[in-house]
């Protein structure tokens, strides 16, 4: 239970950032700013999407003219802002899902160019200094593909989430009365 003390923990995650290099610090951000996307979009369906719903319906609810040309405009925007709200963010979902193991092969090509500037400058080309340069070059590539794959699902969810419920909305409020 070790891992569970803060200065334990706190310690490991220095030790891990360094060990990757700089890089894996950025990537570290990256993922922060990923996870807040996706968090924001599970936090817009469970507390914003339904009132906004309902408020979008009370409005078509009220209109008396469902049938001209004006009413017909007003609801395509209607399904236009539930079609925006739940596609927000979701392109910025999908970039950085994307870039996060680009970010990490940056960092192994860095540390691999630090590796070989190493073993230049001491003109020593040890199997041992070789092994832990390696080592130390792949730490970011690891964590990028770790990220990428731990939020490879979120985009598509949220895409698939955001048209079936425009499809729903436009469903409930019905088509234009003839």
């Amino acid at each position: 239970m070790e891992f569970l003390n803060p200065v334990t923990a706190w310690s490991s995650l220095q030790q891990f950032l360094s060990s990757g290099g700089p890089v894996l610090v950025a990537i570290m951000v990256l993922a922060f700013v990923l996870w807040a996307f996706i968090l924001e979009r599970v936090a817009y369906y469970q507390m914003a999407h339904r009132p906004m719903l309902r408020r979008l319906k009370s409005e078509w609810a009220g209109r008396e003219d469902k049938t001209s040309w004006m009413a017909h405009g007003i609801r395509d925007e209607l399904i236009s802002e539930v079609k925006v709200k739940t596609g927000q963010n979701v392109d910025m979902i999908k970039t950085l899902v994307a870039l996060a193991p680009l970010m990490g092969l940056l960092g192994t090509v860095t540390g691999m160019i630090e590796v070989f500037d190493t073993m230049a400058l001491s003109g020593s080309s040890s199997a041992r200094l070789m092994a832990k340069g390696i080592f130390k070059a792949t730490i970011p590539t690891m964590a990028g593909m770790t990220i990428a794959l731990s939020a490879l699902f979120f985009p598509t969810y949220f895409e698939r989430k955001g048209r079936r419920e425009t499809a729903r909305f436009a469903d409930e409020i019905g088509g234009l009365d003839a």
